[in-house]
């Protein structure tokens, strides 16, 4: 699963809870949570700063933030996940697959393809992020907050995606069974999907 060696649940009083907690709303331990099982406490923050930036934003805008940030950082795990949230909150495979491949059929608009763009080049380099770029966000309307908003989400990003790779957390096999095929490999743009070990079923929330 991973490039270091994982504690089992009795290992902490807070990792005995962390663990608990992930099986409880996910159906089984995900991947992600095993690799922060050392230091529990540091996913525990990680929620909290989570929760402080996509309370500002509505779900579609973070997921789509999210998407293209992990595009971009070639994140599996997270691409997997987010792709998942934005197929239960109401895009199809064919929609969410044009998002991907960044195609004229995407079912988004001019302002979240530009939110996106921004996102991705946040991930990708953000010193080469200019005054123009700011100004474009706000010609769809976009707030300075909400600026901040959107540049906060991508930055996080980066965080756990590279903590993930750089682990060897490996994407869940949920994503293997509940997933279509071309789906999937859209989404799968680094690491590959663990294969099942046994039946399971998803429900969590995404990180």
């Amino acid at each position: 699963m991973a490039f270091i060696h994982t504690p089992n649940a009795s290992a902490s009083e807070k990792t005995t809870s962390m663990y608990a907690s992930a099986e409880a709303n996910y159906g089984y331990l995900p991947n992600m949570y095993r690799a922060f099982g050392h230091r529990p406490e540091v996913m525990e923050n990680w929620v909290a700063l989570l929760s402080s930036i996509r309370g500002h934003m509505s779900l579609r805008r973070y997921e789509l933030v999210t998407l293209a940030a992990a595009k971009e950082l070639k994140s599996s795990y997270c691409m997997l996940a987010h792709g998942s949230v934005l197929l239960r909150e109401g895009f199809t495979s064919d929609g969410l697959t044009a998002v991907v491949n960044e195609t004229e059929k995407a079912p988004i608009d001019a302002g979240e393809r530009a939110i996106m763009a921004f996102a991705a080049k946040v991930a990708r380099d953000a010193t080469s992020v200019t005054q123009q770029d700011i100004d474009g966000l706000k010609k769809h309307g976009l707030s300075d907050a909400e600026v901040f908003d959107v540049t906060a989400a991508a930055a996080a990003r980066c965080f756990f995606s590279k903590m993930l790779d750089a682990l060897g957390a490996a994407p869940d096999h949920a994503y293997m069974e509940r997933l279509e095929p071309n789906v999937r490999r859209a989404l799968s743009v680094g690491r590959e999907v663990e294969r099942p070990l046994a039946p399971s079923t998803s429900r969590g929330t995404s990180q």
